[in-house]
């Protein structure tokens, strides 16, 4: 029984490590993530501002207001 409760201790101990410990990890991350945001950002607002989109949605607005009900 003294066995089981230590495997049972050291597994949890390990498991706290892995949940504390993230030393070098974080920074590689946060700087991929942090591109990847950006990039996705200007290529959407180079979608939005584009004259098809601007054309499309106009479309679309020019034909809900004046559809006949």
């Amino acid at each position: 029984m003294k066995f089981v409760r230590t495997v049972s201790t050291e597994a949890r101990a390990r498991f706290l490590r892995l949940l504390i410990d993230d030393a070098g990890m974080s920074t590689a991350e946060y700087a991929i993530g942090t591109i990847a945001a950006a990039a996705f950002g200007a290529v959407l607002y180079g979608v939005v501002t584009g004259d098809s989109i601007v054309t499309a949605l106009t479309g679309i607005i020019d034909k809900a207001l004046n559809t006949n009900v």
